[in-house]
């Protein structure tokens, strides 16, 4: 392939190194380099484990890094173009990745085989030298009785399932012990139901519908067709060595604290809920709770979390966003214009992009991947900071049958690409700069991505470096976004549900309660605390609804939109009004329009505020509670004292229709 070293060079700065055959007769020169003590980057993931090797004798393992520069970028018919890519590969794979932490599941072994005939049986039989086995029948037809007794057979039906590798807890109804007696079939028991079943490892060979959403991501349930023999096979070898300890990564960090799923028993947002495929998450009274021994890692809870409770941790969203920057600015600087960014996941995006290299004419040369553990675990702060950045077009790479649910994924490209057409990114003969590829073919990949429209890049990109938490990211890449654009506008409309947004505002009939200001979880509804005023921050709105489902005057609606002037403007004043100072010592203790409307509903039309006496509750009423309890005091009002308070009797009613 051939090799751009003056443009790599040019872009990635350092020490560039280049050679025939670094793996084998010029190893001597990696180790060399690794033992130099700076950072180094192998343009070569094939090696990379020998290459890891010597860096673990060295002592350097901690400072090498590999890039795929071969299949990424110099297997394509568009080779002799692709020096600017791979400058940004090279760049990007240096930068480093924080560690995610992790969580331990722990299994002893214990297993329930949940069949409906003799394949549960043998698969029992089978596994019983390795687990602690117990086989549950569902509606059993005509079943041989097994000639041991080694294995405790049961019926059975599971009515509900909880759990995870070795926690797993089953409601089980119809239960029943094989009679001993039983001859040519299974004979049972008086069933009873509400049993409860605790194991470690569920083996699901019913055919039935499976006991988990998405259970091909729930750690410890295996599930096959008791019809193929070979998924049979499959799941009893995986099973048989599910004993021990197990870490699995920690794929979302969540802070309570920010998140705005309830307030005072209203619910307000539930995206997490919505788009969440295994069940993990759960509402825990103000915020949600999540199972990290249940996430499948899917990100799509973080990708749709506007507050940035739920945030992805493999990596970090300001980790992934400095890596974009690197590969993107050195694309830039190494002579590349409008690339494509294609966003994919190392599973599935990795092979396939190999398969078109080895195969066919590989990705084109303006094509630069961008590898992450899940493409659904992408929000809105790295779209935005693509285009930002210099991206021409953005793609998700997903299965043609994918394993998440891309609908989050498919929601937030739709919305940014309304938003980068809006901004001017796209290209003068319409396209959608932002889309999906669904494909598990090569072939199919190439296609799409030739075709494909390329839009219009930033004119002077963003170098701005990403830090902080998800939304101090997402308001710096929305800011950014809006001041690279080609044709910039203040305002975007949105979609509804969208994350951002405004408020419907009905001045008049706002009481300044401040209800709303209690019930807003990122503080864009505030109140002042000199002054009766109510403000409102645009970038802080996450459009949840809680200020619209508390507010007891019924005046706030959610109007969603990007008002970019209204994201870099301060807090704007929704309502302010005079304050209503106490006659006795100044201070003020509300407004002056609420206090004379009370004054003005009671005088002369209660009996309590009628007359001279009445005048002397309407000066309490003009008072701040310190000042008024002194005044009810000295003044001794007595609420009993008036003819009008005394209970009316029979002799009452009498004498008053007497009259």
């Amino acid at each position: 392939m051939p090799l751009n070293a003056a443009a790599i060079g040019k872009a990635c700065g350092g020490q560039l190194e280049t050679g025939d055959q670094l793996c084998g007769r010029e190893l001597e020169r990696v180790r060399a380099a690794l033992a130099s003590g700076s950072p180094v980057t192998v343009s070569c993931t094939l090696k990379a484990p020998l290459f890891r090797e010597v860096a673990e004798e060295l002592g350097a393992e901690d400072r090498v890094a590999f890039a795929n520069i071969r299949e990424n970028a110099g297997w394509s018919s568009e080779a002799d173009a692709a020096g600017p890519k791979m400058a940004a590969l090279l760049a990007a794979s240096a930068e480093p990745m924080p560690s995610p932490a992790s969580v331990s599941f722990e299994s002893r072994g214990v297993a329930l085989v949940y069949g409906r005939d003799e394949v549960a049986i043998e698969a029992g039989r089978r596994l019983s030298d390795h687990l602690d086995v117990t086989v549950l029948l569902s509606r059993p037809g005509e079943v041989a009785p097994p000639r041991s007794g080694e294995i405790p057979v049961l019926k059975g039906t599971v009515r509900a399932a909880t759990g995870h590798l070795g926690a797993f807890s089953l409601r089980v109804d119809d239960t029943a012990l094989p009679l001993p007696s039983s001859r040519r079939r299974l004979e049972f028991g008086p069933p009873r139901d509400g049993a409860t079943s605790t194991c470690d490892i569920v083996i699901d060979l019913t055919g039935f519908t499976p006991l988990f959403p998405a259970h091909g991501l729930r750690s410890g349930y295996l599930r096959a067709d008791p019809r193929d023999p070979a998924a049979v096979e499959r799941v009893l070898f995986e099973a048989s060595h599910l004993v021990g300890t197990f870490d699995k990564t920690r794929f979302v960090d969540f802070h309570a604290e920010l998140c705005a799923h309830s307030r005072s028993r209203i619910t307000g947002c539930t995206r997490c809920l919505d788009v969440c495929p295994t069940g993990a998450i759960a509402p825990a009274g103000d915020h949600v709770a999540i199972d990290p021994h249940v996430c499948a890692g899917c990100g799509s809870c973080a990708s749709v979390c506007p507050t940035g409770a739920a945030a992805y941790a493999l990596p970090p969203a300001d980790a992934l966003m400095r890596r974009l920057r690197t590969l993107l600015t050195a694309y830039r600087k190494a002579g590349g214009t409008a690339p494509v960014l294609l966003i994919h996941d190392e599973a599935h995006g990795a092979p396939l992009i190999d398969a078109l290299a080895r195969f066919d004419d590989g990705l084109p040369a303006d094509v630069l991947p961008f590898p992450v553990n899940e493409v659904t675990q992408i929000g809105p702060e790295t779209i935005a900071a693509a285009f930002a950045y210099g991206a021409g077009a953005v793609r998700f790479l997903v299965r043609g049958k994918p394993t998440h649910d891309v609908a989050a994924l498919a929601r937030n490209a739709a919305r940014f690409d309304a938003v980068a057409q809006a901004l001017g990114y796209g290209p003068a003969s319409g396209g959608a700069v932002i889309s999906l590829i669904e494909t598990d073919d090569p072939e199919a990949l190439g296609a799409a991505l030739a075709a494909g429209a390329r839009g219009t890049p930033a004119p002077v990109p963003s170098g701005f470096m990403p830090d902080g938490d998800v939304r101090s990211v997402l308001r710096f890449a929305v800011s950014e976004l809006h001041h690279a654009a080609p044709q910039p506008v203040d305002r975007v409309p949105l979609d509804a549900g969208a994350p951002f947004g405004s408020l419907a505002f009905k001045t008049e009939a706002c009481t300044l309660c401040h209800a709303c200001v209690g019930a807003c979880p990122t503080g864009a509804l505030a109140d002042d605390p000199d002054r009766p005023r109510l403000t409102f921050a645009e970038s802080a709105c996450v459009q949840c609804g809680l200020c619209a489902a508390t507010c007891p005057e019924d005046v706030i609606g959610l109007v969603p939109q990007l008002d970019f002037a209204a994201w870099a403007a301060p807090r704007r004043v929704l309502k302010e009004e005079e304050p209503f100072d106490c006659i006795a010592c100044a201070k003020p203790f509300g407004t002056r329009s609420t206090i004379e409307r009370v004054i003005g509903r009671l005088r002369d039309r209660h009996w309590m505020f009628a007359g001279q006496a009445g005048e002397q509750r309407i000066k309490a009423l003009m008072m701040c509670d310190t000042c008024r309890v002194s005044h009810v005091l000295n003044e001794g009002f007595d609420p009993h004292a008036a003819e009008s308070n005394r209970p009316r009797t029979s002799e009452d009613y009498f004498r008053a229709r007497g009259a």
